[in-house]
């Protein structure tokens, strides 16, 4: 293996994934590991709640990009999760004596080295240990711009966190990295797969129709005269969107960036226009989020409901046109 080069990355689980591999030979961007390993998504889920209200996800579920490395780059990965908590340590300790550099899956709340007002109840925050010394251990995480150290303590506590997505100490590590993969065919699949999610979803709460589903859901706000439930409401998304995460525009911009070096790779200008458009998606995302965050700020119902529904319902529109043009994208 290389010694792992620190960097700050765009999202959590993809900047993990991608430091990893590069440790192994294997020396891809983020973007175009999040886009082979089908990373995009929209999901508004109603009968899975965080704080009460509904999961609502731009990203594949946490663990995706890794069983998605698995799935399009030929990695193979050794993934574990535990029930007893002195075992979970014991291994860590182990791995990293031995100079293995691995992820984990963790709590934000329980990381003290995050600012206090960013720590929160979201249990899918991916970091990687690379070392130790004494009782601390040696800490790159993605989103941070320098290394970190944290106590076996608190790490133990993040890894054993309890609730939605409870991460049970999950721990990985590739064991077997193909450094000559086909990226063209990789390339392909992929977005034939997320193509085929993001408009023939079976369920009317996934890909675009999720989108709309969530235009609506907003759009019934209208009827409800109880502004501290609106705002919530409103307040969650945003919270769901730009604070877990790289957010809902982060994803579009990511993804972008995945069809732009696509389009290099693979000289194709129509995969250089979706990137261009996929960009005005993640603009308009932005744009959306800014209007919730002014509602929720706001000391008045003088804000439009209406206004604020249609915006997704735009997001839904762009998107639906950038994957349609990708699905005429020649996958043979």
């Amino acid at each position: 293996m290389k010694p792992l080069e620190h960097r700050q990355y765009a999202h959590c689980e993809s900047g993990v994934v991608t430091a990893l591999l590069k440790c192994h030979n294997l020396d891809l961007s983020e973007p175009m590991v999040f886009g082979i390993t089908g990373g995009l998504t929209f999901a508004y889920i109603p009968f899975i709640k965080m704080t009460n209200m509904p999961i609502v996800s731009y990203r594949m579920i946490p663990g995706s990009i890794i069983r998605g490395a698995v799935k399009n780059l030929d990695v193979i990965f050794k993934t574990k999760r535990y029930s007893d908590k002195g075992e979970a340590l014991f291994e860590l300790i182990d791995l990293v004596d031995r100079g293995e550099i691995v992820g984990l899956q963790t709590s934000v709340y329980w990381l003290p080295y995050f600012p206090p007002e960013m720590r929160f109840q979201f249990n899918a925050h991916n970091l990687i240990i690379y070392g130790r010394e004494g009782e601390e251990f040696l800490v790159s995480d993605p989103v941070f711009e320098h290394t970190v150290r944290i106590k076996a303590e608190d790490l133990q506590n993040a890894r054993f966190a309890r609730g939605t997505l409870a991460p049970k100490g999950f721990l990985y590590y590739p064991v077997r990295v193909n450094s000559s993969i086909d990226l063209r065919e990789a390339i392909k699949k992929s977005i034939k797969r997320t193509v085929h999610m993001m408009l023939y979803a079976p369920v009317p709460f996934i890909g675009v129709k999720g989108i709309n589903y969530m235009g609506r859901k907003i759009e019934k706000l209208k009827t409800n005269k109880d502004l501290k439930h609106i705002r919530f409401f409103l307040g969650h998304i945003v919270r769901m969107q730009e604070e877990i995460g790289t957010g809902g525009g982060g994803f579009r911009f990511m993804y972008a960036a995945f069809l732009q070096e696509a389009g290099q790779i693979l000289k194709s200008q129509r995969l250089e226009e979706a990137s261009r458009m996929m960009t005005e998606a993640g603009d308009m995302w932005r744009q959306f989020a800014l209007a919730c965050a002014k509602a929720c700020k706001g000391r008045t119902a003088d804000f439009d409901v209406e206004h604020i529904a249609q915006l997704v319902k735009k997001c839904a529109i762009q998107e639906k046109l950038v994957y349609s043009l990708l699905k005429t994208f020649p996958i043979q």
